[in-house]
């Protein structure tokens, strides 16, 4: 009992040392905690990639939003915590609001609006917290990146690279909401800056993400500076880096530049592919890919509507 009463009393000996410590180097507890708690929940996330259950991620995220929200009110310059709110909110709008918006357009259209209302201004507030993130290596870059989209971003280096991408994912995605307001639109400019330097920083970021992003901006209309070409490519070369596991690049291809060029054939084989793929095949992308092979099967029953002939159009079939 002596012997345990002399260990009890040590353990407390250098927590009181261990706490004066840290009082007396200016070293702050709470933020501390913060930081701590930040690495957690930027881990957890590839606790949430690799979900068979997409309806238990849906329910779950919000929560976590939130609490980074908390988090950041106390910790509001922690980049950990900025670029996991800037991810968590593009990817819960893209993967379930505006990926539900597309499933009940056709059977409840102001429901569907609704949703891409939503999953908007989630996009919008992802983009704020990641040019907050961005703010903090490069102090203003948010002005510069509105007049001068390439040049503001050459102090950039690899370690940048994952806010520069969801940074562009988050604005481009809402621009692609929002094309009928012209505050977002006028934009398009900046993400592309983004997304071209993250790509020359680490093509192989997340196996191939930025040239999946690329084949959605490539996949614009020419007017807006889109190529069909320059999209293919992009999307070749996504396949490879995903080493052909990852429903993604198959569905965005089909979903845009395929329905804008009018190829049937095409669409059908890209979203089949999609659909073959194994998802337990590479877990680190799993509820991604069941998701968006959800989207894939929508995508193939929707094939008629998507293709409907208007008079003196054709379709191009191989």
């Amino acid at each position: 009992m002596a012997q345990m009463k002399r260990y009890y009393g040590q353990g407390r000996i250098w927590t009181v040392l261990t706490l004066t410590i840290l009082v007396g180097s200016g070293c702050s507890i709470k933020t501390m905690a913060i930081n701590s708690l930040a690495d957690t929940l930027a881990e957890s996330a590839s606790v949430y990639a690799s979900d068979e259950d997409p309806e238990l991620v849906r329910s779950a995220l919000p929560f976590s939003l939130k609490t980074l929200e908390t988090l950041l009110e106390t910790s509001p310059e922690n980049a950990g915590l900025l670029l996991s709110a800037c991810s968590g909110f593009t990817q819960y709008a893209n993967a379930f609001l505006q990926t539900d918006a597309d499933l009940i357009e056709l059977e409840n259209y102001e429901a569907a609006v609704e949703l891409r209302d939503r999953a908007l201004k989630m996009y919008v507030r992802g983009r704020d917290y990641c040019l907050r993130c961005l703010e903090l290596e490069h102090p203003g870059v948010t002005e510069r990146l509105m007049f001068e989209p390439e040049k503001s971003l050459m102090s950039a280096t690899v370690g940048d690279v994952p806010v520069l991408y969801w940074l562009g994912a988050s604005w481009g995605l809402a621009i692609s909401l929002g094309l009928d307001r012209p505050e977002l639109a006028v934009d398009l400019p900046a993400v592309r800056a983004l997304m071209f330097r993250a790509l020359r920083l680490d093509e192989d970021y997340s196996r191939g993400a930025i040239h999946e992003a690329l084949i959605v901006l490539e996949g614009m209309p020419e007017t807006m500076g889109g190529s069909p070409k320059r999209a293919r490519e992009h999307f070749e070369r996504a396949v490879k880096l995903s080493g052909g596991d990852h429903a993604g690049p198959y569905v965005t291809f089909a979903s845009t530049v395929s329905v804008a060029t009018r190829n049937r054939a095409e669409f059908q084989d890209l979203l089949e592919k999609a659909i073959k793929i194994d998802p337990n095949k590479e877990k680190s992308v799993r509820l991604l890919n069941l998701i968006t092979q959800k989207r894939a099967r929508h995508l193939l029953k929707s094939i008629d509507e998507l293709f409907f002939n208007m008079p003196g159009q054709e379709e191009i079939s191989r």
